[in-house]
């Protein structure tokens, strides 16, 4: 943990977020409290998307086993309603990103974290995703001094965000971007407040709702310089050059991606920028989920047959579309709210 937050913080520890919410939402499901013979999960809508049904429904199946009870799946098409679902007990168990957990405990401490996936080492010394602010290949050396990337030349851009309730496609990014621009005099008073929306640092400011929105805000020449993140983008591109996770990297659309990129096939983007961020957790709601469900999830998911398990950690070459990769040891981990406190203290810098 040490090693994470030492990361996160050599970055982005002079940045400071005041974060809100805002949006819509959709669901397949009602929801229902533990307490009866359902169990609710709520997901984001980056996980919302038809092509991840099957992995969604994986997870289903291992919580049934443990628990005998229906699991319900509520997809939403808004970040808010899937916190909101998590606060107000409409919904059991929640994944979200670290910025959505703290949000959900701020207005409900009986929402608590559950679990996470480890990083490679089959711990949480490397549990980290990155989040990217990419450019359209042909327009990175607009933001290139010598042969480093730099993020200066963002200023007075269209920009895309994720929503302002995440992690990797808002807090991480504008954290990132006014640390940074603050240490020059014209923008020394720069705020979070002044990056949400156009006509002051950025010429115009989008949401893509989801990373892969995100995504196509900046494919379809909607936005300048975009930001998103690389788990939810593993399964419609490929890496042609450079290092993954790693300014220069470049990556395309894949032929036959799904939805939102179908129509975007051999498009290419660029990485100009790659923090790392703390691994989204599964979420539960204390009040909702009994203790007795909530140990048997906990044991069921952080088990060996699990971290075995193709349809949750896919194989390199597998045609499943999951969630999660499997390149080493990687296994889901019980976590505890104060591990989230590298993200937290962002808030407060």
């Amino acid at each position: 943990m040490k090693k994470v937050s030492l990361l996160i913080f050599s970055i982005i520890m002079m940045a400071a977020l005041v974060a809100g919410c805002s949006g819509q939402s959709s669901s397949n499901g009602n929801a229902a409290s533990s307490q009866d013979d359902t169990i609710t999960m709520a997901w984001y809508p980056n996980e919302s998307v038809q092509e991840l049904e099957a992995a969604r429904n994986e997870f289903a199946k291992v919580i049934e086993n443990a628990t005998g009870k229906k699991v319900v799946h509520k997809t939403t098409t808004d970040y808010l309603i899937a916190i909101e679902a998590i606060v107000n007990g409409n919904a059991d168990i929640a994944l979200t990103g670290a910025e959505g957990y703290i949000q959900a405990h701020n207005k409900n401490d009986k929402v608590l974290p559950l679990f996470v996936p480890s990083g490679e080492s089959g711990t949480l010394d490397d549990a980290i995703y990155y989040s990217w602010l990419c450019v359209k290949k042909g327009n990175e050396g607009q933001y290139k001094e010598g042969d480093k990337f730099k993020i200066d030349n963002i200023q007075g851009k269209k920009f895309s965000f994720v929503s302002n309730s995440s992690t990797s496609g808002f807090r991480v990014p504008t954290a990132l971007i006014k640390g940074y621009f603050s240490k020059k005099q014209e923008w020394k008073d720069l705020t979070v407040e002044d990056l949400m929306e156009g006509g002051d640092f950025f010429l115009e400011v989008l949401y893509g709702g989801s990373h892969q929105g995100s995504a196509v805000n900046l494919l379809t020449g909607k936005a300048d310089v975009a930001a998103f993140c690389d788990v939810n983008l593993f399964n419609y591109v490929d890496l042609v050059s450079g290092t993954a996770n790693r300014p220069g990297a470049v990556y395309r659309i894949k032929e036959g991606a799904a939805e939102p990129f179908n129509t975007l096939a051999g498009k290419e983007f660029v990485v100009i920028a790659a923090t790392p961020v703390l691994n989204a957790p599964f979420i539960y709601n204390s009040e909702t989920l009994s203790a007795e469900d909530k140990d048997a999830i906990l044991k069921a998911m952080t088990s060996d047959e699990v971290a075995g398990n193709e349809k949750i950690f896919v194989p390199k070459g597998s045609d499943f579309i999951g969630m999660y990769t499997k390149k080493a040891n990687e296994r889901f981990l019980e976590v505890h709210d104060e591990w989230f406190n590298p993200i937290r203290e962002l808030a407060v810098q």
